[in-house]
Order: structure tokens, then C-alpha cells, then sequence
């Protein structure tokens, strides 16, 4: 089973000098894909270990058929447990600790706590194509290296589109895994697709 901690203190304690992927989300409710994209960040870019933020409320979604933060918190504990290497997968709401809601806000509390660990923001490709409408998308940018993470559906496109012109260069995931600790970088894992979604589970549910 996956490390769960919820207390932003024993994280801190215990992850000091590590080199932590970030993965965010609202996980309503989390699945294969997400544990998917966590293990190919994990490995690429040789992590000590990736981070789920389970959001207490995403500003981009409502709160209308959001299941409430316990379950989401359970789900994705459940999920993490499934994963390649799964001791290296830490389920937290640190978000409702850090009174955080935003990604620009969280990443920057969490680099002031943790200043000698290394951190990479961990994201889906489908994602990426909105991320330049993200609050302070471009400060995110400068305050850690990104990983974006192939999903279905995905287009070229999107490589070259908005919110890639925002966040600096495209290196290497090799080039990113040498050195996480620069800024304005970010890099393109490809692998093999994982083609679940939350929103399609839910639509099965009929939530």
C-alpha cells in the first residue's frame, strides 16, 4: 500500500532532500490512469516520489457531483495502492492544511517549507492545452520544472500551442531527470496510453 500522510509537517519531515513529483487533481474518483501517469513520471524522471494532492475543491470545477474530500482521499489511496512501485506514491490533502486551492500558491508554500528538496509539477497531456488560462500558469513555470504526460487523444498540436509557449523550453525527460532543479523547462514522457478517465466513470454511474 501507498505512504498516506495528511499532516504537512511529518510530510516535510520525512521528504526532505528528495527529488518529489507533483501530481494535482480533484481524483473524483481516482483510477488506473492516474496511477499510470504517476508511475511513467516516476520512473523517467527517476523520483523518489510522486505526490497525489488530492484538492479539497478544483477552480475549475464545480462542486456539483463532487464527492466529498474523505472519499476522494480513500479513492485515491485505493488507487496509489495498485501502482508500479507503490511505496513511493504519497496520498495527501495538504492542500487543506496550506489553506491552498491554487496550483501557483500550493507549489510556492511547498518549496518555502521544503527548500532543499527538487520538485517537478506532473500533468496529463490533456491538461497541457489549458494551461495557459491556469492562475499565474507562467509563475508555476518559474517556480519548477513540468512534466507533461502523454493521454488518449492528445494532439501535436497541443505540443506547440499556448500554454507550451508559456512554460519555456521542451528538453528531454533524460535532460529533465539530470538536473530538476531549473526552472522554465519542461518535457514530454511518451508511453503507453492508459485510456481511463474520471468523467467516463462517472458517466457510467450516471453521476
Amino acid at each position: 500500500m501507498p505512504v498516506r500522510t495528511n499532516h504537512t509537517k511529518m510530510i516535510i519531515r520525512h521528504t526532505a532532500r528528495q527529488r518529489i513529483g507533483l501530481l494535482g487533481g480533484s481524483f473524483n474518483p481516482a483510477h488506473d490512469g492516474h496511477a499510470h501517469v504517476a508511475g511513467l513520471a516516476l520512473r523517467h524522471l527517476r523520483l523518489d516520489a510522486v505526490w497525489w494532492l488530492v484538492s479539497p475543491q478544483n477552480p475549475f470545477k464545480t462542486s456539483a457531483g463532487m464527492a466529498s474530500l474523505k472519499d476522494r482521499l480513500a479513492s485515491a489511496v485505493r488507487t496509489a495502492g495498485t501502482a508500479d512501485q507503490s511505496k513511493r506514491m504519497v496520498v495527501t490533502d495538504i492542500e487543506s492544511h496550506l489553506g491552498t486551492s491554487r496550483t501557483a500558491d500550493t507549489v510556492m508554500q511547498i518549496r518555502r517549507r521544503m527548500p532543499r528538496s527538487q520538485f517537478v509539477w506532473i500533468m496529463g497531456a490533456d491538461n497541457l492545452a489549458t494551461f495557459y488560462r491556469w492562475h499565474q500558469s507562467e509563475r508555476i513555470a518559474r517556480t519548477l520544472p513540468i512534466a507533461v504526460v502523454n493521454r488518449p487523444g492528445t494532439r501535436p498540436g497541443v505540443l506547440k500551442g499556448a500554454s507550451a509557449s508559456r512554460i519555456g523550453r521542451r528538453i528531454s525527460p533524460r535532460r529533465m531527470a539530470a538536473n530538476l532543479a531549473r526552472s522554465r523547462r519542461w518535457c514530454f514522457i511518451h508511453g503507453p496510453l492508459n485510456r481511463q478517465s474520471a468523467t467516463a466513470i462517472r458517466r457510467r454511474k450516471g453521476i
